[in-house]
């Protein structure tokens, strides 16, 4: 047994308490009765009030009042199985974590936005897993695929610049990582969505497409920027700006979105390129291209779900309560006749 609200049990110390005051007030009140006159002659002129009773009623308040505590703490008692299939396919979102993610074309900077498109599209997903690679100058996998998108948000919540201390943009190296998450065997069920600015730094990531393409996996790229470029700032630990980051020769650097490579990449792939919009409309398309796709049955699973016993118990303890308030403590007295003179 269980209780969902293990916390309520606490009030049933209140039973003891209430139990030693009835105790307590039955004792005073026959001391009282001591001491006003003789037993005998009480008990005859007292003949239709009933200690039994009283002590009864008592004892259904504390019974009723304690079942119903019981009731409330939702006692859990015994199993169910139920089996749950589910469809749909495997997933995994490869998100951009470089330093050119925090420019600042789109606000409240790349990166945010991305991160946001994520949380809105896992919104959308129903009974597909989901996985998550980062990548900058390297890529892993932050999240293995799962259909827990709770799990995914909180691993997505802890993602910033700082992630992955290697810089640089690796798209092929996000695509190989997404690549092996997947089950080598299907040739189908399998999606990529690649979120990023598209300044890739020699990692050959078309080569990586073309590799996902023979594996029967879409990609589709979601660029987030602007071509014509924006410096990265460098901010003070209080969030100001204190400069914006600079090459070699100590010229700004202007980091623009690469829309070339993305549709190249989502073109090899049969996937689809878009371009990050503010009202996210992008995001509705892809969704719908994912919810077009050929669905796998994924493993079904048994879960044991603990059944509800509070409600025998409730009801036993509001009618004991019933009772409580129904009965009187007055006794029937039943007088034969005796004759005109008693």
């Amino acid at each position: 047994m269980r209780f969902v609200h293990p916390d309520y049990l606490y009030a049933l110390s209140l039973i003891p308490v209430l139990f030693i005051f009835y105790a307590v007030s039955f004792r005073q009140k026959a001391r009282a009765l001591a001491r006003f006159g003789s037993p005998a002659l009480l008990a005859k002129m007292a003949i239709s009030s009933s200690s039994r009773r009283q002590r009864l009623k008592a004892g259904l308040i504390l019974t009723g009042l304690a079942l119903c505590i019981v009731a409330l703490a939702r006692p859990q008692l015994g199993t169910k199985v139920e089996i749950v299939k589910r469809q749909g396919i495997d997933l995994v979102i490869a998100l951009d974590v470089s330093n050119s993610m925090l420019a600042e074309d789109v606000k409240p900077n790349r990166l945010e936005r991305a991160k946001h498109a994520i949380r809105s599209l896992i919104d959308k997903l129903q009974g597909d897993r989901v996985g998550l690679v980062v990548f900058a100058g390297t890529a892993f996998l932050q999240c293995p695929l799962t259909s827990d998108y709770g799990t995914v948000s909180l691993f997505l919540d802890g993602v910033d610049t700082e992630t992955i201390s290697e810089q640089g943009t690796a798209l092929g190296d996000a695509l190989r990582a997404a690549m092996s998450t997947f089950n080598q065997q299907e040739r189908k069920h399998k999606a990529v969505i690649l979120l990023t600015d598209g300044e890739d730094q020699g990692s050959e990531p078309v080569e990586a497409a073309q590799e996902a393409a023979n594996q029967g996996i879409y990609v589709y790229t979601i660029g987030i920027g602007s071509p014509t470029g924006e410096p990265i700032p460098i901010r003070n630990p209080d969030g100001s700006v204190a400069g914006y980051k600079q090459d070699r020769t100590g010229e700004v650097v202007m980091s623009q979105l690469d829309d070339l490579t993305l549709e190249k990449i989502a073109s090899l792939t049969n996937g689809k390129y878009y371009r990050s919009t503010l009202d996210e409309s992008e995001l509705d398309q892809v969704y719908g291209d994912i919810a077009a796709m050929e669905k796998k049955e994924f493993e079904s699973k048994e879960f044991s779900q603990y059944e509800e016993r509070y409600q025998f118990l409730l009801l036993v303890g509001l009618v004991l309560l019933s009772l409580e308030m129904m009965l009187t403590d007055r006794a029937k007295v039943k007088r034969e006749w005796a004759g005109r003179f008693e």
